[in-house]
């Protein structure tokens, strides 16, 4: 198992995409925690401002800040996940893979391990811009970089984040065999699909409460326990645990599901 896994860090650091990915979601981190950081600290001057600007408490606005960046970042870990395995069949080597380790069983074993590590690697890459830069925006504005301990685990929270939707990439990966394909259906539902649906289904008591907390960017939201726009279409988020559950559920059952169809079908 030790040397598949090596084999699956070779095979992602040995490319030009794992510092392109991380270029960018730095990047992205410390834009989107700037501008999350002015937006979030702002005086309302009106009650019309009030109610467009999201309130929360200082440990949620340092929550906001410090993960703004996220949604890029799991968006770039999904790709990470897809290209993981749709990069094999695509160039056919997966028959390479399965040759020098025939355990086909250990071969996505370490994949799954070894996305974790990459997902949690980018996330203390993110991180470390969002922090920075998010804790400079917040003191300037009067505000506590780390108003409680909460903030820390939320910040623990970002790294599971990331490893799971990298986990999801996986499954789509394999589920969905042509790579380009996989790419554009899974980055399309997660970036627009998704979102929409959501936002279609808060007009419905049932879908508002029932569904739409448990999708999987309502989970992700709920794990980092950020500010969120109030309205009386407001969707009431999960608690910070069952959103880790809910994630983790999505990953298994994709990734496992992958894993199980790898395992048993032929590979041509």
């Amino acid at each position: 198992m030790i040397a598949a896994i090596r084999a699956e860090f070779r095979k992602f650091f040995t490319t030009r995409l794992w510092w392109g990915m991380a270029i960018a979601i730095f990047l992205g981190a410390v834009a989107f925690a700037v501008a999350f950081g002015f937006l979030l600290t702002q005086e309302p001057s009106a009650a019309a401002d009030a109610q467009r600007v999201p309130q929360g408490s200082h440990e949620q606005v340092a929550n906001s800040v410090y993960t703004a960046g996220l949604g890029l970042g799991y968006l770039l870990t999904l790709v990470i996940g897809i290209m993981q395995i749709g990069s094999e069949y695509r160039h056919k080597t997966i028959s390479s893979t399965f040759l020098g380790t025939p355990k086909r069983a250990e071969v996505m074993g370490a994949k799954v391990i070894a996305l974790l590590v990459i997902g949690a690697l980018y996330g203390l890459i993110s991180l470390v811009g969002s922090v920075v830069a998010g804790a400079i925006v917040l003191n300037a504005r009067g505000f506590e970089a780390f108003p409680s301990s909460a903030v820390f685990r939320t910040l623990a929270l970002a790294l599971l984040v990331l490893g799971l939707w990298a986990l999801i990439g996986l499954g789509a990966g394999i589920l969905i065999p042509n790579q380009v394909a996989a790419l554009l259906i899974s980055v399309g539902v997660a970036w627009i699909v998704e979102p929409l649906a959501g936002f279609g289904l808060s007009f419905w008591d049932w879908g508002r409460d029932h569904v739409v907390p448990y999708l999987p960017t309502a989970a992700t939201n709920a794990m980092v326990n950020g500010v969120s726009q109030g309205g009386e279409n407001a969707v009431h988020q999960l608690s910070w645990w069952a959103g880790a559950l809910v994630l983790t559920a999505y990953a298994a059952v994709l990734a496992g599901v992958g894993s199980w169809r790898t395992v048993r079908s032929d590979i041509s």
